[in-house]
């Protein structure tokens, strides 16, 4: 999740959007827009290879344009926490086009694998064998060319944290971030520092590891930013492993807005 725009490729500059002296009318129009973009968006697990591939090759791009990564002939950027069984890849589709991409670790005792295990295992390892839970978002990327016409997509993007907090019931939500975009994690999680910055490769930037307790924080994001709103049945379209021989869905619709105008 690494970037000088909030995540590689995203401006999450959203400085004056929700404050001010007019506060409450800036932040309406400023869900608003995030809400009337959720109805253009399409949210799809990648589990294919060819999905895969996407998204790697859009993460290589992102990634390349800022330069924090090393060039390739392959074009993509993957590693081997792509592979885990605890790892869910989200590409964000709006009016069909691959415009972003997330992908989260849900991290416990059973599989205790994720990038801020990797990175700051000293850290995060005692939570997790003493039973807690975490739910860890990493490889943030947008398309550079797309990117600046979705001020609101960060939120879009990152929107599928939630979403696994509450499938998951998950104790922390933590992950790894460039000392520039503290504020925006700050407002958006309710993060904190953990730790100081250390080396993170194959990403050329040091990064520091912020997180927070889900319980004591989502609640109060959800009720600022109701666009996080989401009903159990999309929660298990993106979350829910299907049985042997049961296709996955492809693509899955955010429900915030249901729940926005029934509230």
């Amino acid at each position: 999740m690494e970037a000088r725009r909030g995540a590689v490729g995203l401006d999450s500059g959203q400085r004056n959007t929700v404050g001010g002296a007019d506060e409450d009318k800036k932040s309406t129009s400023f869900v608003d827009g995030v809400l009337r973009l959720l109805e253009r968006t399409e949210y799809r697990r990648c589990d294919t290879g060819e999905d895969r591939e996407e998204i790697y090759n859009l993460r290589y791009r992102s990634y390349r344009a800022h330069g924090f990564v090393p060039e390739s002939t392959r074009q993509i950027t993957k590693d081997e926490l792509d592979d885990l069984p605890n790892c869910y890849n989200f590409g964000v589709y709006i009016d069909g086009s691959l415009v972003s991409t997330v992908r989260l670790h849900q991290i416990d005792k059973e599989v205790p694998f994720g990038p801020v295990i990797k990175g700051f295992g000293d850290v995060m390892l005692p939570l997790i064998e003493r039973g807690e839970s975490c739910i860890n978002p990493s490889m943030l990327a947008a398309d550079p060319e797309l990117a600046r016409e979705y001020r609101a997509l960060p939120y879009v993007t990152l929107r599928p944290v939630i979403l696994a907090y509450e499938y998951f019931h998950s104790t922390y939500c933590a992950c790894l971030i460039r000392q520039e975009h503290t504020a925006f994690y700050r407002r958006i999680f309710g993060a904190r520092q953990m730790s100081e910055e250390r080396a993170y490769p194959p990403i050329s930037i040091p990064l520091m590891l912020f997180g927070g307790v889900c319980a004591k924080e989502f609640g109060p994001i959800v009720e600022r930013f109701p666009f996080f709103r989401s009903t159990r049945a999309e929660q298990r379209l993106l979350f829910e492993r299907p049985a042997e021989g049961e296709a996955l869905s492809l693509t899955v619709l955010p429900t915030a807005k249901y729940l926005n105008n029934a509230a």
